[in-house]
């Protein structure tokens, strides 16, 4: 195929594709005082929980999938490009001090190598051998999950991910911003949050971008929660690496157990700042490495582990 060839397919890809689509009625938005605007542009991004909400049941599907597989050793891996790919990594760096999971247990790819994350690397998200490559060097097993990212659900990479994920026996998952993508259908998994033309035509990084962030955020929380990372709503898995998680820790020990300041900071030096082996030293009366003993026999959830002790 000729590169006029390719341009013209391309094109005609794109013209069917809704965040793509052209708003008229935005022509002349560059002539209004910026207030308005702004306004324009919050009214916009107001439909994007409702595009997100129509696609809870996918979602929540998904999500039991994910987890099912973490519960039994497996990795959640997003890859993506551009936009898609900056938000995979985000959602994926948050985890580790939120959570206190090890980093390789979440990842995220963006196409190009993490110099993609400040600068574009030419070429790279339409390239499926470079998902195939990169996933390669994960080692994939069928207990990971390998998550497609893509607002227009044709990337290559993207794409390439979940074929290669998918042939490998892992769980895979395609989310995308248009209906009928390419790469819902490759997914086991497939998730479009359709949230329509873009205020900048064809410029993802917005709604589409916003609606992207809202479901990675929900697939990474819901399943730690599901693998027992939270006690109710509070982050008892915290990873305490800075002041402010230091005091996060001790408020959460608090929280759950009423005790006083004297008692926390007691239960913490005696399970070296671990928020829910602390909680079970105060709540069960155990020690240090009974507490843990516990949450190791009831897989870290703690609750589990409280019955277990007869708390």
């Amino acid at each position: 195929m000729t590169s006029a060839s390719r341009d013209r397919d391309l094109r005609s890809q794109l013209e069917t594709l809704t965040t793509e689509a052209f708003r008229p009625e935005l022509a002349d938005v560059d002539r209004l005082p910026t207030p308005e605007i702004a306004r324009l542009m919050n009214a916009e991004d107001a439909s994007v929980a409702g595009a997100v909400a129509e696609q809870v049941p996918a979602i929540a599907a998904a999500i039991d999938a994910v987890a099912e597989r973490m519960a039994r050793g497996g990795r959640l891996v997003y890859a993506g490009a551009g936009t898609a790919g900056r938000l995979g990594v985000l959602d994926a760096s948050e985890c580790p001090p939120t959570f206190n999971t090890d980093p390789a247990r979440v990842v995220g790819l963006i196409a190009g190598g993490p110099q993609a994350m400040v600068n574009p690397v030419e070429g790279a998200e339409d390239s499926a051998e470079l998902a195939e490559s990169d996933l390669a060097a994960l080692g994939l097993t069928a207990d990971d999950t390998v998550v497609g990212v893509s607002a227009s659900g044709r990337t290559p990479y993207a794409i390439g991910a979940v074929a290669y994920a998918r042939g490998r026996g892992a769980l895979t998952v395609g989310l995308s911003c248009n209906r009928g993508s390419a790469l819902a259908a490759a997914a086991e998994h497939g998730i479009e949050v359709v949230v329509g033309p873009e205020f900048l035509t064809g410029s993802t990084r917005l709604k589409a971008g916003t609606a992207q962030k809202l479901v990675l955020n929900m697939i990474s929380t819901i399943t730690m929660i599901r693998l027992g990372k939270t006690y109710g709503n509070l982050m008892v898995d915290v990873r305490a690496s800075n002041e402010k998680l230091r005091a996060r820790s001790r408020r959460i020990v608090a929280q759950v157990t009423g005790a006083d300041d004297e008692a926390v900071e007691r239960a913490l030096a005696a399970t070296d700042g671990e928020v829910k082996n602390a909680i079970l030293v105060l709540l069960a009366g155990v020690d240090g490495p009974t507490a843990a003993r516990l949450l190791d026999a009831a897989g870290g959830h703690l609750r589990a582990a409280l019955a277990a002790a007869g708390s």
